[in-house]
């Protein structure tokens, strides 16, 4: 199994970045995360050129490669061949799974592929889709997704029960609530303002991290 392959397997904090412009903090705050203890970073912008995102993309792979991390794309599979990221996710309504696959396989690179899920259907018709991993959410409200109708944690006890495949609860999560959605059947979480919009990316990620140990341990 290669290292990459074992990350994967073990993963429990990803982090999802919002992106308003390009600049060098955001590379900052993303080693910083990687340092602080988050196993996967996925680049997400819905203002930023493809020029910029591919820029960003190539700088995060590199410092993903050295910290022994991986890198993922949102929603754009050309993006991701393009910057040679470890995996994609797609939303509901992005391009179809399979499609996905085909394009990634002509490209002869690796990459997991992941998929936003909002209810239980969703979740196993993308399990028979053949995803690698899904996302379960948005569990809270959140300004990064504005428009988009929390799912509360009664999903994410649904998908503890049903789903056999990893599966990463989204949406709201920080540290005054990540014990809640554990304790409702999580063993990964994904954040965003709760590593991205601190002044340290690399402490809020460490004490995300061990949260996150701790009661997953208890």
């Amino acid at each position: 199994m290669s290292w990459k392959d074992a990350v994967f397997r073990d993963f429990s904090l990803y982090a999802v970045t919002d992106i308003q412009q390009e600049g060098t903090e955001i590379l900052q705050s993303v080693a910083g995360a990687y340092r602080g203890g988050v196993d996967i970073v996925q680049l997400r912008s819905k203002l930023l050129s493809d020029a910029a995102l591919i820029r960003l993309g190539l700088a995060i792979r590199k410092i993903a490669q050295k910290q022994r991390k991986l890198f993922f794309m949102n929603d754009r599979v050309d993006l991701a061949v393009a910057t040679g990221a470890d995996g994609v996710h797609l939303g509901q309504d992005d391009m179809p799974l399979a499609m996905a696959r085909a394009l990634i396989r002509k490209s002869g690179l690796k990459m997991w592929v992941g998929k936003s899920t909002h209810s239980l259907r969703q979740a196993l018709a993308a399990v028979k889709e053949g995803a690698d991993y899904i996302g379960v959410g948005p569990v809270f409200a959140t300004p990064t997704k504005p428009h988009a109708r929390s799912v509360g944690l009664g999903f994410v006890r649904q998908a503890a029960a049903n789903v056999r495949i990893p599966w990463v609860a989204i949406g709201g999560i920080d540290h005054e609530n990540i014990a809640e959605v554990v304790q409702a059947g999580a063993g990964r979480v994904a954040v965003v303002r709760a590593i991205f919009a601190t002044k340290n990316a690399e402490i809020s990620a460490k004490k995300l991290k061990l949260k996150l140990k701790g009661i997953r341990h208890v």
